[in-house]
């Protein structure tokens, strides 16, 4: 039996084209459209961009001043939970800060990394509190979920999302008992 090159070739080129095509027709028309949708009827969101794998839902979105980040989280969560099936979904916001702002939230960066060290999450939202009566003009706001602390800090045009993962503590025992 003799092989001829030129149709094995073309036999695994309409096999890898077919293939690769196929996941690539299944991401865009089955997940991505419907969350990108889905992400852009939340009110606030500018502009959203996919990074899509196996594991994981990467979103890189551009957010208008003020969005209630912690809130978009949760929209996704809940009513994109079977566009995302068992991947876990990440979140990156493009940032549209002034050296003001990030001055300001140096501020606070202290006081919410001893209260998510110490998991006192009630003190961020003092942290938060005393910043807004030190610069009048400025919106903080704090929200959380079971993975993350989203911290929203908004002082003019200019707008700061912080996303802070909350770690849960491992029970277990200790190396030394």
């Amino acid at each position: 039996m003799k092989l001829r090159i030129g149709q094995v070739v073309a036999i695994a080129a309409v096999s890898a084209v077919l293939l690769f095509g196929g996941w690539f027709a299944y991401r865009q028309w089955a997940i991505e459209a419907p969350l990108e949708k889905l992400v852009k009827q939340y009110e606030g969101v500018e502009h959203v961009q996919f990074d899509i794998t196996p594991k994981e839902v990467g979103l890189k979105l551009d957010l208008k001043p003020g969005t209630n980040i912690g809130g978009l989280a949760r929209h996704i969560e809940k009513d994109g939970k079977e566009l995302l099936g068992k991947r876990t979904f990440k979140l990156e916001v493009t940032d549209h800060s002034t050296s003001e702002l990030d001055q300001i939230w140096n501020k606070a960066l202290f006081s919410v990394a001893q209260a998510m060290e110490n998991k006192q999450y009630t003190e961020i939202e003092a942290a938060l509190a005393r910043l807004e009566q030190e610069h009048g003009s400025l919106q903080a706001s704090a929200d959380m979920d079971d993975d993350n602390v989203y911290v929203t800090l908004t002082y003019g045009t200019a707008s700061k999302y912080v996303i802070l993962p909350r770690v849960p503590q491992k029970l277990g025992v200790w190396p030394n008992a």
